[in-house]
């Protein structure tokens, strides 16, 4: 049964595993998940999750899980950028869950989030790799933005909150 809930700790490095897993066999097919863990974690590119209660929940932010009887499938979070800006991270989902609606579920519940903190805009980056992604966007009403962050993702997108179809 899938469940979309708040990150808890003894969920974080399951959660981190999913998003490399994945991120591994879009970006680099030739290594293994492992490996892309590792270079991952010994880069620090995954850091923000081991303090995801100060980094997201009290920059008000909010970090999902999806789970499928309690293994973690998915992840999707959101934090405040500025005050008027939230932006739109760690979107993943293991791939035999894509088609499923499961992340325009948690996609809807981070944008009614970012309604109730009154932010204005959500922000997001991606990699032009990521093409599935960019249409799942674009259809969501996301638009190309010029980058906001240098960034390994280069590819900036933005939705306007007063926009956002319910």
């Amino acid at each position: 049964m899938i469940k979309i809930a708040q990150l808890q700790a003894h969920q974080v490095v399951d959660a981190k595993y999913v998003i490399s897993g994945v991120a591994q066999r879009i970006y680099v097919p030739e290594k293994t998940a492992q490996e892309f863990y590792d270079i991952l974690e010994e880069e620090g590119e995954l850091r923000d999750m081991d303090d995801f209660q100060q980094a997201y929940v009290e920059n008000r932010g909010l970090f999902y899980v999806v789970t499928d009887d309690d293994k973690v499938v998915g992840t999707g979070a959101i934090k405040k950028y500025d005050d008027k800006v939230a932006e739109l991270k760690r979107l993943w989902l293991l791939e035999e869950y894509h088609g499923l609606g499961i992340g325009y579920r948690v996609v809807s519940l981070l944008f009614d989030f970012a309604r109730e903190q009154g932010y204005e805009r959500i922000w997001l980056q991606t990699s032009l790799k990521q093409e599935r992604a960019i249409r799942f966007y674009t259809r969501l009403g996301f638009h190309p933005i010029p980058s906001y962050r240098e960034s390994m993702d280069n590819y900036s997108m933005e939705i306007i909150v007063g926009e956002i179809k319910k």
